[in-house]
């Protein structure tokens, strides 16, 4: 039955050779530095790396429990990597007085030197929750500062951007950052100029009530309304109305005199209007005696009605005819109208006649744009096939096809500062061969060094590639090694060491992938040697490696 979760191990796995000690635990795949050599019976038998949840099998191997469940999915009959005897399942159990074993070996600090502490594997994830040398970000919105623990509280009161700190007028706490552009735009409380240049401070929320008494602002003069339009600065205000007395005057008796005329005429409007009532009144006087004498002279009511409506029909009539010509003098206006638009409805139809041949000019437009992009594809296309050309053309021209290799290392510096900084931790040769038709092989350096040799070190390994005429090669791999970092005084003080390829190591087996495991040495040259302003390993940020393979008693094909 397949076995999808490492938690299902349980119905799997079902025997246990001790107590549970789920109460401690280590992170897989950290580089744990171990206070003592790592025992061989400590190690995983697959991923060689230290026992997480370690079982046994049958035969007496032990393998992390992810292992053993990655080995269950790769084959349908799992066998163990060390003696290649098929694990059966029911026979495997989960090693507890092992793992106990394990989670208390003693290892040092990732913080390590700053930090001395030695702790158990299992405590180690709880040490640094606690280790006042373990970086971790500062706490304050927006700031993504990595601290040392030991220092975040003095981050956090002095010096983080982010921190909140109290306005010191208006006393209300603003992100450090940001409290400049709080004083000047938000602060009620913030000292401004003021805009008349009197040259008071005045607090952001007094400016208006300010503005109404300042001795700089100007105003209009209290004698506008009798004609005065001079604009003054509120202090000499007085100073004005006292040098323009006599005019202020003249202007109120001339205000005056108007008045007067004013009120003048209204009086004899008003007795124009009383004139006119008076007629009114006269009027009506006489027609109520004409109605009188038409009431008599009639005597009834049917002849009444009859005038009436006579009198009647002539308002309406006079009432169509009224209307009738408001609509001649409409339609004429009309008339005029449409005869003033011709000019204008021709202008819009020129308009209109070169929109529509903007757009097509536009629609063409599209169409050359859409040609021209498909165009630029194809040169696109074009360039990068022409440019892995040119970089295959320059890898087989470098190429060598007789076991050596002189590999030209320029910009050094920056290269080991990527380095350092992790983000290129190793760069590799171009290939060579040890003949037209033999191995394909290469050189990887480490500029900061790798494992034992990392910081302190440069690395250079050898390293077996997959070929081409793999199939006709005699396998594994068995020639001598000579690995150099060549003087460029001339005087030959090379650096040189020699190994020959180990036939029982996975790094010289015929490639299953790309390439095998790198072999060769960690620890190659020191630092302090090869920068060594002495020595002339380096000259213009370059360095010379070379790589010679000892073709004795290998046949050509």
């Amino acid at each position: 039955m397949a076995c999808d979760e490492p938690a299902a191990l349980s119905g799997i796995f079902t025997r246990q050779n001790s107590a549970s000690t789920n109460s401690l635990d280590f992170e897989p795949d950290a580089d744990y530095k171990f206070v003592e050599t790592l025992e061989e019976r400590y190690k995983c038998a697959y991923c060689h790396l230290v026992l997480r949840n370690p079982h046994q099998t049958g035969c007496g191997h032990r393998f992390c429990q992810q292992c053993i469940l990655s080995l269950r999915e790769l084959n349908a009959v799992p066998t163990c990597p060390v003696d290649k005897e098929t694990i059966k399942m029911h026979e495997v159990f989960k090693d507890n007085c092992c793992k106990r074993e394990v989670l208390n070996l003693h290892v040092f600090c990732k913080n390590f030197p700053d930090c001395n502490s030695k702790v158990i594997l299992g405590r180690y994830q709880e040490h640094l929750q606690q280790c006042w040398f373990e970086s971790m970000q500062c706490t304050n919105d927006g700031c993504h500062d990595q601290i040392l623990r030991k220092d975040l509280k003095e981050h956090l009161s002095q010096h983080c951007k982010f921190r909140e700190e109290m306005c010191q007028y208006c006393n209300t706490y603003v992100v450090l950052i940001n409290i400049k552009n709080h004083e000047k735009n938000d602060c009620p409380d913030y000292p401004v100029p003021c805009l008349q240049n009197c040259s008071q401070i005045i607090l952001k929320k007094e400016i208006e009530k300010h503005h109404a008494v300042c001795p700089e602002a100007e105003v209009d003069c209290p004698y506008k309304q009798y004609g005065c339009l001079v604009k003054v600065k509120r202090g000499k205000l007085a100073e004005h109305e006292n040098s323009a007395l006599r005019e202020h005057m003249l202007q109120i008796l001339d205000k005056n005199s108007r008045l007067e005329e004013q009120i003048s005429d209204l009086y004899k409007s008003l007795e124009c209007k009383e004139i006119k009532i008076q007629q009114l009144a006269d009027a009506i006087k006489k027609c109520e005696k004409e109605f009188r004498q038409y009431t008599q002279l009639f005597g009834n009511n049917s002849n009444l009605m009859v005038s009436t409506q006579a009198l009647a029909s002539h308002l309406d009539k006079s009432a169509r005819l009224e209307s009738q010509v408001k609509q001649l003098i409409q339609m004429a206006n009309q008339q005029q109208s449409k005869l003033d638009l011709r000019p204008l409805f021709d202008t819009i139809e020129n308009v209109k006649q070169k929109i529509a041949l903007m757009e097509t000019y536009d629609q063409r437009l599209v169409v050359l744009e859409d040609q021209s992009s498909k165009h630029d594809l194809q040169i696109n296309i074009h360039k990068a096939q022409l440019n892995k050309n040119e970089e295959r053309f320059k890898l087989l021209e470098g190429t060598c096809y007789n076991g050596k290799l002189i590999w030209k290392i320029t910009d050094y510096k920056m290269k080991k500062k990527e380095a350092v900084e992790g983000r290129v931790l190793s760069i590799a040769s171009q290939p060579f061969y040890t003949s037209r038709c033999g191995y394909r092989l290469c050189a990887r350096a480490y500029l900061n060094g790798d494992g034992s040799g990392k910081g302190t070190h440069i690395s250079l390994y050898f390293v077996v590639m997959r070929g081409e005429f793999d199939s006709l090669l005699l396998w594994p791999f068995k020639q001598k090694v000579t690995l150099m970092l060549l003087d460029q005084s001339g005087k030959k003080n090379h650096i040189v060491e020699v190994f020959r390829a180990d036939p029982n190591s996975s790094s010289f087996k015929r490639p299953d992938g790309e390439m095998n495991i790198a072999s060769g040495c960690p620890r190659f040259v020191p630092h302090a040697v090869l920068e060594n302003t002495k020595n002339t390993y380096i000259r213009d940020d370059t360095l010379f490696l070379k790589v010679v393979v000892d073709l004795t008693d290998l046949e050509e094909l």
